[in-house]
């Protein structure tokens, strides 16, 4: 079995094969699809015709909509998890001073934060709350990265 290299800023997103290359694009594809039909068969034919176009293309749209909605609804959730982990995680290595201020950090720079090593974290939530970084630059400031390999 090949080896994984080390994740770090630039290699940390990942892709979903089947929902970036194939749920995506397909259902992209059937709304230009409809939207072609729709309008090449716009002057020809009755109302039965151009109502049922309508609802093809509203369909598709609807699916789409859809498809995009249940991938977000997921990354919603693995955020509330990666939140309630990282709140447990700086309750465990912040001293009292900086975990009296935890419920101050964002979602988004906790998210960010999970990527620290341990032995970093309090310096950069200290940081983090004095200079109100955001996402991208908590994880520019990372040195030790911490990988998050079941994020999807």
């Amino acid at each position: 079995m090949a080896e994984t290299k080390p994740q770090n800023l630039a290699n940390h997103t990942r892709f979903d094969p089947l929902f970036h290359f194939f749920l995506g694009p397909v259902f992209i594809l059937a709304v230009v699809l409809s939207l072609i039909h729709f309008f090449a068969h716009l002057g020809e034919g009755d109302f039965h015709d151009h109502f049922h176009a309508f609802l093809i293309v509203l369909l598709a749209v609807a699916l789409l909509v859809a498809v995009f909605k249940e991938r977000l609804y997921a990354l919603k959730v693995q955020d509330r998890v990666i939140r309630l982990e990282e709140r447990l995680r700086l309750t465990q290595l912040l001293a009292d001073p900086l975990r009296s201020r935890i419920p101050e950090l964002t979602e988004d720079q906790l998210i960010a934060l999970r990527f620290a090593s341990d032995a970093e974290l309090p310096k950069l939530v200290e940081r983090t709350l004095k200079e109100k970084l955001s996402r991208k630059q908590i994880k520019q400031a990372i040195q030790n990265w911490r990988p998050d390999n079941w994020r999807v």
